[in-house]
């Protein structure tokens, strides 16, 4: 038996060692892929002392053997054979520039993603077209065409970490789809990526991604259903992971060099340090959006900063604060439905939650606020829409003061 999660650690080092040796990114990794079947058959039986030497070994083996066989490219091939075969036990890890490569600004976000999973994440493409849920062919052809944009790139410069957290960033919002769970996935990325480079804001990202991920078992009903965060079983969020994620922030917060995953990381944190909805601390994380606002200017964090101005100061104040956002942003309607319940206007709520669910990006969420604008309305036809339609903890059971997966 072949230890898969073995072979997907070290795919990334071998490619990045063959790219490194004059080999171009698709011939590169189409020379490891043969590598990884050789192993599926030969280790079984006679598993190599050096697994990453081994496989560096028969993979330089398999893209000299394709480039002699190319006649049209025997230039090339003499500059490779100049090149002096890697030592099995190459010590120098290729992942970063290979994380770089991946996430190359010439790629568009989805085929940077893709690349991503199939080179450093070491996933078949099968894998990776069941987790986005389309055609095999289709993401096979998705990957060859970033292959061959990014074939002739020279890795002589600094890569952008930033663009590298991005597509990180995208590949853990799939969340868990098919037989991959992206998210964990995405986890194991950063960090990876956090401690090849020390870079504050990766391991923001790595520690927001921690906090979002140890709610993960809380976040919906057994049929799907959404569960706002103001109604999850706190019993259920992963404390080994919140405790983790809180470490990995201080350090990051240490060395004084704040970004905005850091700051979105503080405010999850802020949100799993709260024993109940109600204890909350609304002014630190009203606080830590102004950062977040400060840092990115961002639409979004302006509207979470709105719902979080309305648990912090009171839902009028909330509502004026989102008054001068554009009402088109992603969210904004269920969010001043949301505020204007608490503010005691339950046909307003109502009509709002009905328009925010017409929209919605997603079954789950469409359903909930579905289910909010019908709860709103039975009770507004039963004549006890005074009392603020408000479930037995006294707060909307619409609740929106979850901060968004990054």
């Amino acid at each position: 038996m072949v230890d898969e999660s073995l072979l997907r650690t070290l795919t990334p080092d071998v490619i990045g060692v063959l790219v490194r040796r004059g080999a171009d990114f698709a011939a590169a990794e189409d020379a490891v892929q043969d590598a990884l079947v050789e192993a599926v058959r030969v280790w079984p039986g006679d598993r190599p002392r050096d697994p990453k030497g081994w496989l560096i070994t028969v993979a330089w083996r398999k893209f000299l053997d394709t480039v002699r066989a190319e006649t049209s490219r025997r230039d090339r091939e003499a500059r490779v054979e100049e090149e002096p075969p890697p030592e099995p036990g190459e010590a120098r890890d290729d992942t970063l520039d290979l994380y770089f490569l991946c996430a190359h600004p010439s790629l568009t976000p989805a085929s940077a993603v893709a690349l991503t999973l199939r080179a450093v994440g070491g996933l078949t493409t099968r894998q990776i077209a069941q987790a986005y849920l389309v055609p095999e062919a289709t993401m096979a052809q998705r990957i060859s065409r970033a292959k061959r944009t990014v074939a002739d790139v020279r890795l002589n410069r600094p890569g952008d970490v930033a663009t590298v957290l991005r597509v990180l960033y995208l590949v853990f919002n799939e969340g868990y789809s098919g037989d991959v769970d992206l998210s964990a996935e995405a986890i194991r990325l950063t960090r990876r990526l956090a401690a090849g480079t020390g870079d504050e804001e990766a391991a923001g990202l790595l520690a927001l991604m921690l906090l979002h991920h140890a709610r993960r078992a809380a976040r919906t009903t057994p049929d799907g259903g959404l569960v706002p965060l103001t109604e999850q079983d706190r019993g259920l969020w992963d404390t080994r992971l919140i405790t983790e994620g809180v470490e990995v922030l201080q350090t990051a917060l240490a060395r004084d060099r704040l970004g905005e995953f850091q700051a979105q990381a503080a405010i999850a944190a802020l949100h799993a340090d709260a024993p109940t909805a109600e204890e909350t601390d609304w002014v630190q994380i009203v606080e830590w959006y102004d950062e977040l606002v400060r840092l990115t200017d961002s639409p979004v964090a302006r509207l979470n900063r709105a719902v979080a101005v309305g648990e912090a100061d009171g839902p009028r104040a909330g509502l004026a604060a989102l008054a001068g956002l554009d009402p088109a942003l992603p969210r904004h309607t269920a969010a001043a439905a949301y505020l204007s319940e608490r503010a005691g206007d339950p046909a307003t709520a109502a009509r709002l939650y009905a328009q925010a669910a017409r929209a919605a990006p997603n079954l789950p969420e469409r359903d909930h606020l579905t289910r909010q604008a019908a709860r709103l309305n039975a009770r507004l036809k039963e004549g006890q829409a005074a009392g603020g339609a408000k479930n037995s903890s006294g707060r909307p059971s619409g609740s929106l003061n979850d901060t968004p997966e990054p």
